[in-house]
C-alpha cells in the first residue's frame, strides 16, 4: 500500500539528508536520519491539519479581532520550527540515541529496560491501550512541568515568553523560549524513558498532544459544554489560563490536553470567560519583538530572575 509519509521522508533522506551527513562526514547516522524524516512529514501533515480546523474556527467564532496581526506572523515562525524541526530532531533523533545508551547500559549491568508492560502485565498485547496510557501519563507529567514553571521565578522568566502574547491564536502554542523548550524536551523525554515508552511512538504522542493543545490556545469561542469541558481541555478553559490576571486572582487551568489533573490537584477553574491575555510584566520585546528580540528578551528576564528575590506569580 502506497504511504505518502514513507514516500516523501525516503525522498527527503535521499535528496537532502545522505548528502549532508556525507558532507559533514556522518553518515553512521544515515539509518536514524530516516525516523527524523518521517516524523518532520508528519510534523508538516500537522500543521496543515491544524491550519485545516482552527482557521475556520477563528473566523467563525473569534475572541478578539485585530487589524495588525504582525505578532502573530512570528508565532507561525515557531510552530515550523518546532514541528518540522525542532521536535523531530529532539523526540526522535535525541530520545532514540539517549533511549539505546540506557538501554544498553542497563542490560550490561543485568538489569531489564524499563517497560510500562513489566508494570502492569495485563497491558501485554493491547498495544492500543497501552499508547493511550502513555499519552495519560506524559500529561499528568506535563501538567506538573506547566505548574512548577509558574512557581519558580527563573522559570517563569522563561515560560513568560508563552504568556507575553497578546493575540493568542493556535499559532501560539509553540511560542516558547529556547531554554524552556530544552527543559520541557527533558521533562518529557525522561518520563518516557521511565516507562519504556518505544522510540518511534514517543515522537507520535507528542504530535498527538501538541495537537489538541494548539486546538485549545485557538482564537474562538469554543466550548465543549459542561460535561465535554471536564473531558478534555477547550479553547475557553485554556484562555482562562493565559488571562491577565485581576487583582486577587491566581493562575489556573495548567492542564495541556487533559483537565482531570487540574480538578483532582485544585487548579481548575471553569468560571473565567474569554480573558484578555497576555503579560504586562514583561518587556513589549516579548510581544511584538522577533523571534530573535523575543529570544533575547526572555533570556534578559531569566538572568535578572537569578539576582532578585521578588516573589513569582504561581
Amino acid at each position: 500500500m502506497f504511504d505518502p509519509f514513507d514516500s516523501a521522508a525516503g525522498w527527503l533522506q535521499e535528496h537532502l539528508l545522505i548528502p549532508l551527513l556525507w558532507q559533514l562526514n556522518l553518515i553512521e547516522w544515515e539509518d536514524v536520519s530516516y525516523g527524523w524524516a518521517l516524523i518532520a512529514m508528519y510534523g508538516v501533515a500537522q500543521v496543515i491539519l491544524m491550519y485545516a480546523i482552527c482557521v475556520p474556527l477563528e473566523k467563525w467564532r473569534p475572541v478578539e479581532q485585530w487589524e495588525n496581526n504582525h505578532a502573530v506572523l512570528t508565532d507561525v515562525l515557531y510552530t515550523v520550527i518546532s514541528r518540522v524541526g525542532v521536535l523531530p530532531l529532539v523526540s526522535f533523533v535525541g530520545f532514540y540515541q539517549v533511549q539505546v545508551l540506557l538501554n544498553g547500559w542497563l542490560t550490561d549491568h543485568g538489569y531489564v529496560p524499563p517497560t510500562l508492560e513489566r508494570f502492569i502485565p495485563s497491558l501485554t498485547g493491547h498495544p492500543y491501550v497501552t499508547f493511550a496510557i502513555y499519552a495519560l501519563i506524559l500529561d499528568c507529567a506535563d501538567y506538573w512541568r506547566h505548574r512548577l514553571s509558574h512557581k519558580f521565578r527563573w522559570w517563569w522568566a522563561l515560560h513568560s515568553l508563552h504568556h507575553a502574547q497578546r493575540q493568542m491564536t493556535f499559532w501560539s502554542d509553540d511560542r516558547n523560549h529556547l531554554l524552556d523548550d530544552f527543559i520541557s524536551a527533558l521533562w518529557f523525554g525522561a518520563i518516557a524513558l521511565m516507562i519504556g515508552v518505544p522510540p518511534l511512538q514517543f515522537p507520535l504522542l507528542v504530535l498527538l498532544l501538541r495537537l489538541i493543545e494548539s486546538l485549545a490556545h485557538a482564537n474562538a469561542r469554543i466550548s465543549f459544554g459542561r460535561i465535554g469541558d471536564r473531558l478534555l481541555i477547550s479553547p475557553r478553559f485554556h484562555r482562562a489560563h493565559h488571562g491577565i490576571l485581576a487583582a486577587g486572582q491566581r493562575s489556573c487551568n495548567y492542564g495541556a490536553v487533559f483537565p482531570y489533573w487540574d480538578m483532582l490537584f485544585g487548579t481548575a477553574d471553569f468560571s473565567r470567560v474569554y480573558v484578555r491575555t497576555g503579560d504586562p510584566s514583561g518587556e513589549e520585546a516579548l510581544h511584538t519583538g522577533t523571534y530573535v528580540q523575543q529570544q533575547m528578551a526572555g533570556l534578559r528576564r531569566f538572568i535578572r530572575s537569578l539576582r532578585k528575590k521578588k516573589p513569582q506569580p504561581s
